[in-house]
């Protein structure tokens, strides 16, 4: 505790009061709005009005609801602002509406200074604490550090607001420190995060702050819904640039890190495989032993500009896991930069020999990484154009040439791409037919994507989805089950059932949702997404990725279904396809590893708090390796495999070094895919053959001439 007063009274020394703002706001000027900003918003205003889906009037709610939005965007873990601060903010609570309506910025102009004020003067406190060395941070102290104050109260006094800075940065010292630095290396470290974040904070100008707050209120009506100022469209969406040169990524910060939302089927970082999304890149690389230079508290075009890069040469992520049991673990991935092109994307084969025990069955797989299509060569007619239907068919067409006995189309992964291809993949499979409604704000549906051919393929079908796989794989999926086409198979899909449209405005765009996709059941595919008919465990933690996710996401409604044919009738097979697939991995070594691990993300997930002494962290870090280690030797016994003998060799076998991961990505063809240690898709080729089986049984399961 005498420590702690200690640092309390350097912060009191370092930070200029805060009871006084004419001496802190000589350091910080006040940000001036435009004329032109204020004539903006009022466009803002009536465009979502007048254009966006999610009717919602303009009022005392919504403003009262927008002033919780931009505080939260702007001190999301309530670290800065003060009880006092809220409170003077709350007297405007219904006013903003009125303010917007008049294009009056001045109170939400007013906020942000006020924040700017906390912010530069915490941060220049908070450098002067790191770098004096005669602060010392005692590391066998039994402090904790809430790891979630997104519903915490903002602090009411200033040694409140110490208390909790003094172990913010005790966490990012011990951190560093248990990731190999000394605490010298560290303090150097911290510092120039914290040097880096005030650097930007002062070089912030009303561009900056009128597109803070314009996004505050749009992501009030959903969260694909933004407003991008002239510098940030000139850039066209900084994370779609970078998806399609770089690494192939789609990034977005959050609080000072920036996040990964997904991975480019067939892009750099997915062909490497170690990025994974909800990963926080916190440092970046140039070359395979280049520097890695910090950028925790940068802009995302920042650390966007580092990571691109002319294709063919390597850039190093060091990144922290979305599933790490600490804020500490991360892990360092080159990857080598490169354009995605169609051909990375395209569709894959397999073949797969499993048996029942009597029989031997082959199942075809389908690899669709994305709806692809090669536009320009399909506007200028040429008749080779590549598009993800049209490879597709070419290799049922080969499947069916090796006899095989049912098709495997797995979208897991798959981000989604064209309508116009998912609607033509679903044509591959069914008659004619609707294939997806899309509702306009007026209540007007179109129902123009139809199937319009006679199936190419009339086999057993199952398609397999995961949480990742988003909108136009969301809407194939979505057919097929509504026809009773095939069976879905995997986990409950991504929810992302919205279309936007870009519009002008008098400075910068509004990129703004307009209508809704529903399946021909009339069940719409936002929010919910498909649920699968037989459920496979994943390994992706839902509440952090999915639509459901995002605060004030559109809901899952319905509207009337369209007349659609239903092929065959699972009613009376699911429940028994599902009894042989429990009964089949209640014994499988592999498929219980995954429950396993989800077991422990779980656990992880559970934790509120997180130590700040060392040997704590320490003992937590070896027990969850052992946990790890545990369960692989569980698995590798009832496989009669040797298990590991300590954590020193469970480690080393843990470390694949990047030329075996060359390897390995180097010997995958272009035209087919390895399915071996697949574990979900192997189960997956066993519930279609209980499938094969169980319908050659019956002789009712065929409902529709087809």
């Amino acid at each position: 505790m005498r420590f702690l007063k200690n640092f309390r009274l350097v912060l009191a020394l370092a930070v200029l009061t805060l009871a006084a703002p004419l001496a802190v706001s000589s350091i910080v000027a006040p940000l001036e709005h435009t004329e032109k900003q204020s004539e903006t918003v009022k466009d803002v205003i009536t465009k979502l009005h007048s254009r966006h889906y999610r009717d919602q009037p303009v009022n005392d709610d919504l403003s009262q609801r927008f002033l919780d939005q931009y505080l939260d965007t702007l001190d999301p873990s309530r670290m800065f602002f003060y009880k006092k601060d809220i409170s003077g903010f709350r007297k405007n609570a219904n006013n903003f509406d009125d303010f917007f309506k008049r294009g009056n910025l001045e109170p939400g102009f007013e906020i942000y200074h006020t924040f700017r004020q906390r912010l530069v003067s915490r941060l220049e406190a908070v450098l002067d604490i790191v770098e004096d060395d005669t602060v010392t941070f005692d590391f066998t102290a039994k402090d904790v550090l809430s790891l979630d104050r997104e519903e915490a109260e903002w602090p009411s006094t200033r040694a409140e607001a110490d208390e909790l800075w003094y172990k913010r940065i005790k966490l990012s010292l011990l951190n560093l420190k248990l990731a190999g630095k000394t605490v010298e290396e560290a303090r150097k470290t911290v510092h120039r995060r914290y040097k880096n974040q005030l650097n930007r904070i002062k070089q912030q100008d009303s561009v900056d702050v009128f597109e803070t707050m314009v996004n505050a209120l749009t992501m009030l009506y959903d969260p694909h819904t933004n407003y991008w100022s002239e510098r940030t469209s000139e850039n066209f969406d900084i994370s779609m640039s970078l998806s399609l040169e770089g690494i192939g990524a789609v990034l977005q910060s959050e609080d000072e890190f920036t996040k990964v939302v997904r991975l480019v089927a067939g892009g750099p970082a997915d062909k490497q495989g170690q990025l994974k999304p909800a990963d926080k890149i916190i440092a970046v690389g140039q070359g395979a032993d280049g520097e890695l230079v910090d950028v925790v508290g940068w802009r995302l075009d920042e650390v966007v500009n580092l990571i691109r890069g002319p294709k063919n040469t390597v850039v190093k992520l060091e990144a922290v896991s979305s599933d790490a049991a600490t804020n500490g673990d991360s892990k360092v991935i080159r990857i080598n930069r490169g354009k995605v092109k169609l051909e990375d994307q395209a569709a894959q084969k397999a073949v797969l020999e499993l048996g029942d025990g009597d029989n031997l069955f082959k199942i075809g797989v389908i690899h669709l990484p994305a709806f692809y299509i090669d536009f320009e060569a399909y506007n200028n007619r040429d008749p080779n154009f590549k598009s993800s239907t049209r490879d597709v068919a070419r290799l049922l067409d080969e499947l069916r040439k090796e006899n095989v006995d049912g098709v495997i189309l797995d979208l897991r992964n798959n981000g989604g791409g064209s309508l116009h291809e998912a609607t033509m993949l679903t044509d591959l499979f069914i008659d004619q037919g609707p294939v997806v409604q899309i509702r306009s704000p007026d209540g007007r549906i179109n129902r123009h994507n139809r199937s319009h051919s006679k199936a190419r393929y009339r086999g057993p079908l199952i398609v397999m989805v995961n949480r990742l796989s988003a909108s136009a794989s969301e809407i194939f999926a979505g057919a097929i089950q509504d026809y009773n086409r095939g069976l879905i198979v995997g986990s409950q899909s991504f929810g992302k059932g919205t279309v936007q449209s870009v519009t002008p405005l008098l400075e910068g765009k509004l990129k703004i949702t307009e209508s809704k996709f529903y399946r021909v059941s009339g069940d719409s595919t936002q929010h919910r997404g498909v649920i699968p008919d037989i459920e496979l465990p994943l390994l992706i933690d839902s509440d952090e990725v999915g639509e459901s996710a995002y605060d004030n996401a559109l809901p899952w409604d319905k509207i009337h279904a369209v007349p659609h044919a239903s092929y065959f009738d699972f009613t009376s097979l699911v429940p028994r396809l599902v009894t042989q697939h429990q009964k089949r991995v209640a014994g499988d070594p592999d498929f219980n590893f995954i429950l396993d691990q989800i077991k422990i993300m779980e656990n992880n997930k559970s934790k509120k708090v997180i130590s700040l002494n060392e040997k704590e962290r320490i003992a937590e870090k070896e027990r969850l390796e052992k946990q790890a280690m545990d369960v692989e030797n569980k698995r590798r016994l009832a496989k009669k495999m040797t298990p590991y003998k300590n954590l020193e060799e469970f480690r080393k076998s843990e470390e694949e070094t990047d030329e075996e991961l060359e390897e390995k990505r180097a010997s995958n063809s272009h035209n087919d895919i390895d399915v071996d240690g697949d574990t979900l898709l192997i189960e997956t080729g066993n519930i279609l053959i209980d499938l094969i089986r169980l319908s050659s049984n019956s002789r009712t399961q065929q409902v529709a001439n087809f």
